[in-house]
C-alpha cells in the first residue's frame, strides 16, 4: 500500500513538472505570435500611408511636399508617421521627386512611394535572441501610374 502512495505522489509531481514546461513553451510561442502580429499591423499602417501619397501623387506628381504631407497625415497608430523615426522616399521616374525633372512627371510615368521605419521594438526578449536584434526594419513601397498632367 505504501508503495503505490509513492508512485501516485511521483506522478503527480512529473505532471506538475511537464505542465510547467509546456505551459512556458506556449506562453513563450504566445508572446512571439503578439510580436509578429504588431508588427503586421505596423506594417500595414505603412503600406496604407503609401498607398494614399501613391494616389495623391498620381494626379499631383510634383507636390512633392503635399505628397508627404498626405503620407504623414494618414494615421498616428499603430506608428505615429509625423514621428522623425518614419523615412518617406518619393520617386518620380526613378528620380528622387523633389529633383525629378517636370519632363518625368506626365502621364504614364511611375510614382513610387516608400515608407521606411527602421525601429520597430520587439517587446519579447526570446524572439529578439533568435533574431539577433530587438529591432525590425519594416519597409513598404507602393507605385502608381501618374494620371496627370498629360505632356507632350
Amino acid at each position: 500500500m505504501q508503495n503505490t502512495q509513492n508512485h501516485h505522489r511521483k506522478e503527480r509531481g512529473q505532471s506538475l513538472v511537464e505542465f510547467t514546461v509546456a505551459i512556458t513553451f506556449m506562453l513563450i510561442l504566445l508572446a512571439g505570435v503578439i510580436d509578429l502580429g504588431r508588427a503586421l499591423f505596423t506594417y500595414t499602417a505603412l503600406r496604407d500611408a503609401a498607398q494614399e501619397g501613391a494616389v495623391y501623387g498620381s494626379v499631383y506628381p510634383t507636390n512633392c511636399s503635399q505628397i508627404e504631407g498626405r503620407i504623414r497625415s494618414t494615421s498616428n497608430t499603430p506608428v505615429d508617421l509625423q514621428s522623425d523615426d518614419i523615412q518617406v522616399v518619393i520617386e518620380v521616374g526613378g528620380t528622387n521627386c523633389s529633383s525629378a525633372p517636370a519632363s518625368l512627371a506626365c502621364l504614364g510615368n511611375e510614382i513610387k512611394i516608400t515608407v521606411i521605419y527602421d525601429d520597430f521594438v520587439i517587446t519579447m526578449p526570446f524572439l529578439g535572441t533568435i533574431l539577433g536584434t530587438q529591432t525590425l526594419h519594416l519597409r513598404a513601397s507602393v507605385a502608381d501610374t501618374i494620371l496627370s498632367p498629360s505632356c507632350n
